[in-house]
């Protein structure tokens, strides 16, 4: 069940360290948004804006993100879309739906990027030692989404 029914967006040029709960952070200016996960674990949720990542519409009132939010390296599995500042919960996938969706990630991005789709080696979970900074994190998340 998501905690967060609305997200209220602000539009920044830097996303802050400490993310407040309902609100999307978007900073067009380094093509991403970050909030704190809707279903309320208050982990951190990155949606960088690229031609084979997430798009960002923004109606002059609300922001819509596509595709889903699928936090499947969280404990919490959350999965919900953004539409017009609506939280709308989506069903939970199965680790074989995450994986074939990791699959097809990888070779949408090798075709736009113009490198052969190569196979990979099954993704493992990070370590949960100390957390990098913000930007590292996003580094360290396109780095294994490329």
């Amino acid at each position: 069940m998501m905690r967060h029914k609305r997200l209220d967006h602000r539009f920044v040029e830097h996303i802050p360290e400490r993310l407040d709960p309902g609100i999307l952070y978007v900073s067009m200016e380094y093509a991403t948004s970050a909030h704190s996960c809707c279903c309320g674990c208050g982990e951190e949720v990155v949606a960088p804006f690229t031609p084979t990542d997430w798009k960002m519409t923004f109606d002059g009132e609300t922001i819509s993100l596509r595709p889903s939010i699928g936090n499947w390296t969280l404990q919490c599995r959350s999965h919900y879309v953004i539409d017009r500042g609506k939280v709308i919960e989506a069903g939970p996938w199965s680790d074989e739906q995450v994986e074939a969706e990791r699959r097809r990630d990888r070779v949408a991005k090798a075709r736009y990027y113009g490198q052969s789709p190569t196979v990979e080696p099954p993704i493992q979970a990070a370590p949960t030692s100390a957390t990098p900074n913000f930007w590292r994190r996003v580094r360290g998340w396109l780095s294994r989404k490329l």
